[in-house]
C-alpha cells in the first residue's frame, strides 16, 4: 500500500489502485483539488456536512477537520471503499465521522435498495441504468436524498457520484441548507440536467458561487440572511435567533 500526503492529510490506497490514474493525482496532489480546497474556504467549525460520494476518505477528512468530526456525515455506495475510507479517516483522527454505506437517490425511488456498479476503480462507481446488468453489479441501500436532509440538515453539501446527481434536483432544497459544492458530469445525462440542477439551487434560494466553482465543480451559496442555529451532539437547536449572512 502507498500512502500519499495532501494538504496534511494521509491518504493510504489499497494495492489495487498502484499505477492507476488515482495513483497519479495522488502523486502530483491534484486528486479532489477542488473539492478541498472549496470545503476549506467554506466550511466552519461546528458546520453539520453531509458528503455524497466519499471515495477515499480525502475530503471525508478535510471536512472534519474544518467542522469537527462529529459534524460529518460520509456516503459511499460502492462496498470495497468502506474499510478504506474508515482507516483514512482513522490515520488523520478523524474517526468520529459518520460513514454510511448507500446510494443517494430521488425522492421518487421506491424500492429499499438500488443498483450499482461498482467498477474497476472506485470514482467509475455509478447506478446501473434500468436494463442492464454488468458483471460488477451489486445491490446497495437506496437513501433518498429529501430523507437525508431532513435527518441531518447539513449546513454545507459536497457530492460527487458520478453522474447520480442528475436524480437529486427534482424538488426544492430544505432552508438549512448554506453551500452545495458538487461535480457535474455531462457526459452521464443531457445538457438540460444542468439546467434542472441551478433551475433547483435557485427555488431553493441558493445562488451560483463563485469562489467554489471551477470547470466540472460547481457551487452554490445561500442568498441573504440565514437563521442561526446553534449545533451539538444531539443535532440543531431551534433556540438560535441572530441573523447569519452565508
Amino acid at each position: 500500500m502507498a500512502v500519499y500526503t495532501l494538504k496534511g492529510i494521509e491518504i493510504e490506497t489499497p494495492d489495487w489502485l498502484g499505477g492507476t490514474g488515482i495513483a497519479e493525482k495522488l502523486a502530483s496532489g491534484d486528486y479532489e483539488y477542488k473539492e478541498s480546497e472549496a470545503a476549506l474556504k467554506r466550511i466552519k467549525p461546528g458546520w453539520r456536512v453531509l458528503e455524497i460520494g466519499a471515495g477515499l476518505g480525502y475530503v471525508s477528512a478535510i471536512c472534519a477537520q474544518a467542522a469537527g468530526a462529529e459534524n460529518v456525515v460520509s456516503v459511499e455506495a460502492n462496498p470495497k471503499m468502506l474499510d478504506v475510507i474508515r482507516a483514512n479517516l482513522e490515520r488523520n483522527g478523524q474517526g468520529g465521522v459518520s460513514l454510511m454505506h448507500g446510494a443517494v437517490v430521488g425522492d421518487a425511488h421506491m424500492s429499499e435498495t438500488v443498483k450499482f456498479q461498482a467498477g474497476a476503480l472506485f470514482w467509475g462507481g455509478s447506478l446501473v441504468e434500468e436494463g442492464k446488468s454488468p458483471d460488477d453489479m451489486v445491490e446497495v441501500p437506496a437513501l433518498p436524498i429529501g430523507h437525508l436532509l431532513a435527518i441531518h440538515q447539513p449546513y454545507f453539501v459536497m457530492m460527487d457520484i458520478e453522474g447520480g446527481e442528475q436524480f437529486l434536483f427534482d424538488q426544492k432544497w430544505p432552508k438549512c441548507v448554506r453551500h452545495v459544492v458538487l461535480e457535474i458530469h455531462l457526459s452521464k445525462y443531457p445538457r438540460k440536467v444542468l439546467k434542472k440542477i441551478v433551475d433547483c439551487m435557485s427555488r431553493s434560494g441558493l445562488t451560483y458561487d463563485p469562489a467554489t466553482s471551477s470547470g466540472r465543480t460547481l457551487g452554490f451559496m445561500r442568498v441573504g440572511k440565514i437563521q442561526r442555529e446553534k449545533t451539538d451532539l444531539r443535532g440543531p437547536s431551534r433556540k438560535g435567533d441572530d441573523a447569519l449572512k452565508s
